[in-house]
């Protein structure tokens, strides 16, 4: 018989995972209370039943896909609710925090008598003729939510406790993302100098592999920026033995904020960006 699981909440992610888990038979339920339109939308596009915070807590799993600041939030939020179940849940935060933030998550959630899995989600969103992404899990209840991985989802245990997973994520992600701060400010750089036609050829040229991941990954990136600001703050923590990669990350924190502003606003740095990926397109 097939789990039922509880996906908090239904943004993009969180919402094609739904989708994915129902496609191979899954019933999910998720919580709308409080939820835009454009979630609620997403919800029943993907067959996710809206359920109330208490009837949510009482699946078989429950998975945390919240933006990063919002992560030990609602673990707090869901305590009294989990505290007061008889059947415990398994707890699965699918979250981009480092892992000494999940650490403090997980203090909050097994206080409750509740499983918990320390899960990172590396790749995008599940779509059609797309088999991912990875959820690297780790913990002591990792091999329960593994059972996911029969029903649509790419799950890998990890030897390791609690925060093996969120580390592998922080790494991947400080690696994919802040590569593409880096790159984006490169190529304001050289639009702001009269020198971006140059740099585009030479890349072409001589980085081919690395010029078409960048055309693939920077488009992707203009309205995530807002998103990933906390991550790239959390990254900072990740990596806060090092003084220069935590103020580096910080500072990518602070870039892409400002690319998020200017997404909302007049678009003047993201046209450049546009600009220059088009070059020989």
């Amino acid at each position: 018989m097939s789990p039922v699981v509880a996906v908090i909440a239904p943004g993009a992610m969180g919402s094609a995972v739904g989708k994915r888990l129902v496609e191979h038979g899954v019933k999910v339920t998720t919580v709308l209370d409080g939820r835009g339109p454009d979630s609620v939308r997403r919800a029943r596009e993907a067959g996710m039943g809206p359920v109330s915070e208490a009837e949510a807590v009482t699946a078989d799993i429950v998975m945390s896909i919240v933006p990063p600041a919002a992560a030990i939030p609602l673990a707090g939020k869901l305590l009294p609710r989990l505290q007061a179940n008889r059947q415990k849940p398994i707890y699965v935060d699918c979250n981009a925090v480092n892992p000494k933030t999940v650490e403090e998550i997980a203090s909050i959630i097994t206080a409750t008598g509740c499983p918990f899995v320390d899960a990172g989600i590396v790749g995008g969103p599940p779509r059609a003729g797309y088999d991912g992404p990875v959820f690297y899990a780790s913990g002591d209840a990792a091999q329960r939510f593994a059972v996911l991985d029969r029903y649509g989802l790419k799950v890998r245990v990890l030897d390791g406790p609690v925060g093996a997973a969120s580390a592998v994520k922080m790494s991947y992600a400080g690696i994919t993302k802040g590569f593409t701060a880096l790159a984006a400010a490169m190529m304001l750089a050289a639009s702001r100098e009269g020198t971006a036609d140059t740099l585009h050829r030479e890349l072409s040229e001589s980085q081919p592999a690395l010029l078409a991941w960048l055309t693939r990954q920077m488009p992707a990136m203009y309205s995530k920026a807002y998103r990933w600001v906390a991550e790239m703050e959390e990254i900072s923590a990740f990596v806060a033995d090092d003084p220069a990669a935590r103020e580096m990350f910080a500072n990518y924190a602070q870039f892409y904020e400002r690319i998020a502003r200017d997404f909302d606003g007049d678009k003047q740095e993201v046209r450049a960006l546009a600009d220059f990926i088009k070059r020989g397109q």
